[in-house]
């Protein structure tokens, strides 16, 4: 394809009539589709349905009745299961409720009001500020910015956050106390951090003695086209003699069904023992009935990864449609790049800067609703206003092709309106 940014002025008026007509064409047909999140489709969830059927057995492995009080930290067979899943030693995970997130906002909280290791809560701090990697995850950036946290933006590259910027930043600033990380198949561009990255965040120099990793695994298990090994951040702090530095997050709702899975926060000895401590204040324990219902469907890891090369099997074919619309019709256009991502849920795309928002404008006009422009960034504000997430989950392909299609026009009219207010 030639390139729209290499055409005359004259040309991308004639391209600019053939792509309104082709826009035109697509809100005749009134669709109404919806991309905006990852959500799992009913026929992901279906697979786990087995899960629902009635219970026969209310009894852990130790005998304890699952109906009743008792466990504050999670029933020892879920936490096998995630230990040889994730390969984390049992005793350093807790077993929390359906999602990992309510456990990221926890951890949060228990450093704003009780503080770690001694040092001061960060809620008596006058200023406390978090580093956001980013394109990233929208709701990681909502729990900081609720508590009021300034928000640092770092680039993200093909190897995880810039850690030549990461490293400048916290030797500098005592009160940077964090960084968000989603470190295999990141969202939303399915980057998987490098052995490199990995030790460099464990073993950095860091002005806050409470410097805190929160390590967010969410696609840990989610490998679509090729299952990558990413280095484990517990064991890269211990050898770094920086063992408190990380929690370590993941959870079944992409997995089971998304609001009544399973989760986890895992750490170090001391983190763990700090954790409970508060624990016991705040809850007996979370649903063991539903860790039970985990532990009898899926029996072990194994029973696990069978269950994700099910759930690979149903998303490949609608990572296929995105990636092959995207190469078929924008490639080489100069108005796009995109990544291609291994696994996970999403696939990240830039346009020309200063197009992300007209594009989710004009697919909403037509029908299809995408992510929000600038959702991907610290208070929603891209500075290019140029990253885009599609979230390929939830529509059929069929749905899926048609939303591409009009996204590719949606692409091509935004990127020759820029062009030409340019010329």
């Amino acid at each position: 394809m030639e390139s729209f940014r290499e055409m005359s002025k004259e040309e991308l008026q004639a391209q600019e009539v053939e792509v309104n007509k082709k826009y035109q064409e697509f809100k005749d047909l009134h669709l109404s589709l919806n991309m905006a999140r990852g959500k799992p489709a009913p026929d992901q969830i279906d697979h786990a349905n087995g899960m629902l059927e009635t219970m026969t057995d209310y009894h852990a492995k130790d005998g304890l009745d699952v109906r009743n009080y008792g466990v504050l930290d999670g029933l020892p067979e879920m936490k096998e299961i995630f230990s040889d899943l994730l390969d984390i030693p049992a005793k350093n995970i807790i077993v929390g409720g359906n999602a990992s997130l309510n456990l990221m906002f926890d951890q949060m909280m228990r450093l704003v009001v009780f503080g770690t290791a001694g040092e001061k809560p960060w809620g008596q701090l006058e200023k406390v500020k978090f580093l956001c990697p980013a394109p990233g995850y929208d709701r990681h950036f909502s729990v900081t910015e609720t508590l009021g946290f300034e928000l640092i933006t770092v680039d993200m590259t093909s190897e995880g956050p810039d850690m030549d910027q990461v490293e400048k930043l916290v030797a500098e600033d005592e009160s940077i106390k964090g960084i968000w990380c989603v470190p295999k198949y990141s969202n939303p561009q399915g980057i998987c951090y490098s052995d490199e990255t990995v030790d460099r965040l464990a073993s950095m120099k860091t002005a806050a003695k409470d410097f805190r990793i929160f390590w967010d695994n969410a696609y840990g298990v989610h490998p679509i086209f090729e299952d990558v090994k990413v280095k484990s951040i517990l064991d890269a702090c211990k050898e770094a003699g920086n063992d408190n530095r990380a929690y370590y997050f993941f959870s079944t709702s992409k997995i089971t069904f998304p609001g009544a899975g399973v989760s986890i926060i895992a750490s170090s000895d001391d983190n763990i023992a700090e954790i409970k401590k508060v624990m016991t204040a705040q809850t007996i324990g979370y649903d063991k009935i539903n860790q039970l219902r985990h532990v009898q469907f899926f029996k072990n890891a194994d029973g696990v990864r069978k269950h994700m090369q099910i759930l690979a099997d149903c998303l490949k074919p609608k990572f296929e449609t995105v990636l092959n619309t995207l190469e078929k019709e924008l490639k080489g256009s100069g108005l796009i790049t995109w990544e291609n991502p291994k696994g996970g849920y999403f696939v990240s795309v830039d346009v020309l800067p200063g197009c992300a928002k007209r594009v989710v404008e004009l697919a909403k006009e037509a029908g299809v609703t995408l992510t929000g422009a600038g959702a991907t960034y610290p208070y929603k504000n891209d500075p290019k206003d140029s990253n885009i997430r599609l979230a390929p989950s939830y529509p059929t392909v069929e749905e899926l092709q048609q939303a591409m299609d009009l996204f590719c026009v949606c692409v091509k009219k935004a990127g020759i309106e820029k062009l030409l207010e340019q010329a």
